[in-house]
């Protein structure tokens, strides 16, 4: 019997063990590779494998490392988006059906329709409230818990997995409302960290411009914030917004469904503090409604005369008497376009027919009030272009000149139907009326008229005491340091004085290229929001100022932040990036709430 021509080693339990079983794996491998191309026997050839973690064994983790979520905190409302889209996702409201139970039939009980009587008028449509006052901050961590998971499952349609958080909020947001949304990201939703960022500066972004006045009407307040090289460097705030807007647009129905007939405009409490004492006909959600759909505002100078009444009697245009013996028919007065409104909440249901001239009077109230003085009001409660005006004027010369021409109006207010124009209005005849001098009244008028200080007079006393003086630079036409007559009155400083042009800077600033940005005039340009402008700088990874992390939070929670002044942005961002971000190199360091303030 023949031998066989190859001959396989001897199985034993070393061989197996050590690198027999390698070797012929190994050219196994070979000859498979090398046949694989003319062999008569094809085989695939052997990929090794290598070893996966447990981190990286689903491709899902990777996707929900890098999935960063945008949430903007607002009165009555919260979006919510993946950073890089150019909206968010989804917005989720407070109201009485979202703070609904399993098994809570109360709905449709009888009855139900008028227990709006026996709640809180609009108090169950709010989140939460700039007054902590009396405020039930556990309440509001329950609202906000509810709204987000309400946000993940249903629009989003993300588990539970830990990401990471761009919370996008007012400036002016008190401490514990942020320390309240903090532990709710933090214990409910297991956040790694949530970076802090201001919405005036994320709707400057949205823009597109380094530097702007963002007038933010809300709910609660409207807020004027003057960014400038996306820092915040003033901020103005009037109660006058849309919970005002709201009570005055109930107080016109409510004088509808008197009888009275307002024409005029109502001269209610300037505060909301009132609730208590004022009995309420209409629902908040109907005038809610009316507010949105039907409430307008007047272009400036629709009631003014258009020109003042002159001296003497009017003058009468000459015309043939042949035309003024043909009598003209009469014409029918037109009757003003009205509107009907149903109302449900009343009782007995009835409906109102209304004109839109009364249904402007609401909005002229809330954000105008041209019937007081400037003196009349409190700091808080100016109307808007006074404090839009007043905002301005507490400005530098070179930031003013660069925000008065970057106007951004946002917020739900700004959406009233004619608003942001009748405000540019009435902003420009304030800066015609006044210019930019800080120092008003009859004083200064008083001192502009005094004829002592003018020129003439200056130089009449001069004759006379002695010999005429050098005649100034500036009175030569020069540009010296010498005095000048403004509007009448003797200036010995020429602060005013136009700057003489620059020959080489001109010239490298045309060999560059660049051109020079709108100064010194009024405005408006569009934002798309603030949530986008959060959502572009998280896509760009922006770092952003203030940045907790979850441990630092539960180890000290909001006692533990520091100092603005008092942190190293250096050492703060000399830091591992990873795919969940920033790495938690830096644990131990001191941490800031920003321009959120600290304890």
């Amino acid at each position: 019997m023949a031998a066989p021509s190859h001959t396989l080693p001897h199985r034993a339990v070393s061989s197996i063990r050590g690198g027999a079983t390698a070797s012929i794996n190994t050219s196994n491998v070979t000859s498979a590779s090398g046949d694989a191309s003319g062999g008569s026997n094809p085989r695939t050839p052997l990929r090794a494998i290598p070893p996966m973690t447990p981190t990286f064994s689903s491709p899902s983790s990777l996707r929900a490392e890098d999935e960063v979520l945008i949430v903007e905190l607002g009165a009555r409302r919260v979006r919510v988006g993946f950073a890089g889209d150019a909206a968010p996702k989804a917005s989720v409201g407070c109201g009485p059906e979202q703070a609904r139970r399993v098994g809570d039939f109360r709905r449709w009980e009888v009855g139900y329709e008028d227990g709006w009587r026996r709640r809180g008028w609009g108090e169950e449509h709010e989140m939460w409230r700039a007054d902590v006052r009396g405020l039930d901050l556990g309440l509001v961590g329950d609202r906000l818990e509810r709204a987000l998971r309400e946000a993940y499952n249903r629009y989003l349609l993300i588990d539970s997995r830990p990401r990471r958080v761009v919370a996008v909020l007012p400036s002016g947001t008190p401490v514990p409302l942020l320390a309240t949304m903090l532990a709710t990201l933090f214990s409910r939703f297991h956040t790694p960290a949530v970076s802090l960022m201001s919405s005036s500066v994320a709707c400057a972004v949205s823009a597109g411009v380094r530097s702007a006045l963002v007038v933010d009407m809300g709910w609660a307040e409207t807020v004027v914030t003057a960014v400038y090289e996306y820092r915040e460097v003033q901020t103005c705030r009037s109660v006058r917004a849309g919970k005002m807007l709201v009570e005055r647009t109930h107080d016109l129905l409510a004088s509808a469904l008197g009888g009275g007939q307002q024409t005029s405009s109502p001269d209610p409490p300037i505060t909301s503090d009132s609730d208590e004492r004022t009995e309420r006909v209409v629902s908040f959600e109907e005038c809610e409604d009316v507010a949105t759909r039907l409430t307008w505002c007047k272009p400036a100078g629709r009631d003014a005369p258009s020109q003042e009444q002159e001296e003497g009697l009017p003058t009468v245009t000459e015309q043939d008497e042949s035309e003024a013996s043909t009598a003209t028919p009469p014409t029918t007065a037109v009757r003003p376009s009205s509107t009907s409104i149903p109302l449900t909440s009343t009782s007995p249901p009835t409906r109102l027919d209304m004109t839109y001239n009364q249904l402007s009077i609401p909005a002229e109230t809330t954000f105008f009030d041209s019937q007081h003085p400037p003196p009349f009001f409190d700091d808080n409660e100016l109307p808007l272009p006074l404090l839009i005006y007043r905002t301005l004027l507490k400005l530098p010369l070179d930031v003013r000149g660069i925000c008065m021409a970057r106007i951004i109006f946002t917020g739900g207010c700004s959406k009233v139907l004619g608003l942001r124009g009748r405000i540019l209005h009435e902003v420009s005849q304030l800066v015609q009326a006044h210019g930019w001098d800080p120092v008003q009244g009859k004083g200064v008028a008083a001192y502009k008229t005094n004829p002592k200080l003018r020129r003439g007079s200056r130089q009449a006393s001069s004759d006379d005491d002695g010999p005429t003086g050098v005649p100034s630079q500036q009175d030569t036409g020069g540009g010296g340091v010498g005095g000048h007559e403004q509007d009448g009155v003797w200036v010995d400083a020429p602060s005013d004085a136009q700057q003489e042009p620059d020959p080489v800077e001109e010239q490298v600033r045309r060999r560059k290229g660049e051109k020079r940005g709108l100064q010194g005039q009024l405005r408006v340009i569009e934002s798309l929001g603030a949530w986008s402008g959060a959502s572009l700088l998280s896509l760009l990874k922006v770092p952003a100022l203030a940045i907790v992390e979850r441990e630092a939070w539960r180890e000290q929670g909001v006692i533990g932040a520091s100092r603005p002044g008092e942190v190293d942005q250096k050492i703060a961002q000399r830091q591992s990036m990873g795919a969940g971000g920033l790495m938690r190199s830096a644990a131990g360091a001191n941490w800031t709430l920003g321009v959120w303030g600290y304890l």
